[in-house]
């Protein structure tokens, strides 16, 4: 699969950014009390998921690329998986966590998309550039934009 040159072309590393971002800013409200637990350990759940696509970008094959987007899908769980828990204490706006929700959910798709995208052969083939044109920023109209990352949170 040809990749784009960098990974802050990539919508997938864009979106996951936003999540970031967002998950910082829904979490400065949780207790202080729970700085070093629950908000550290979301943060650096949602910090993890655009770091290892990063990370994964400049891997030398597909396949060690194919891996740190897994770990950028297991923690894309994890913080969606804490965020629930900090919902459930109710610790968190319910209107902002669904709106959380649904990036999370963006992300994963791209993340699939982009984990099955590489799990095929690696010669590009028309539906193989298919799969990396719905997932670059530099053939998406709309989402270049997004890459500054001190950018607004809204993709």
């Amino acid at each position: 699969m040809a990749r784009p040159k960098s990974y802050s072309n990539l919508i997938l590393w864009q979106k996951a950014m936003a999540l970031a971002r967002l998950t910082y800013k829904l979490t400065e409200g949780l207790p202080k009390n729970e700085s070093y637990g629950l908000v550290s350990q979301i943060r650096r759940a949602a910090v993890s998921v655009p770091s290892n696509v990063a990370e994964g970008h400049g891997r030398l094959t597909d396949s060690q690329f194919r891996q740190f987007l897994g770990n950028a899908r297991g923690s894309l769980y994890e913080m969606q998986t804490q965020l629930e828990l900090a919902n459930d204490l109710g610790y968190l706006d319910p209107d902002s966590v669904q709106e959380l929700k649904e990036l999370g959910r963006e992300v994963a798709r791209l993340l699939n998309a982009f984990i099955s995208s590489l799990g095929r052969d690696t010669t590009v083939k028309s539906h193989g550039r298919k799969a990396v044109d719905a997932i670059t920023a530099a053939n998406a109209p709309n989402s270049a934009s997004s890459a500054d990352p001190a950018s607004s949170a809204r993709p």
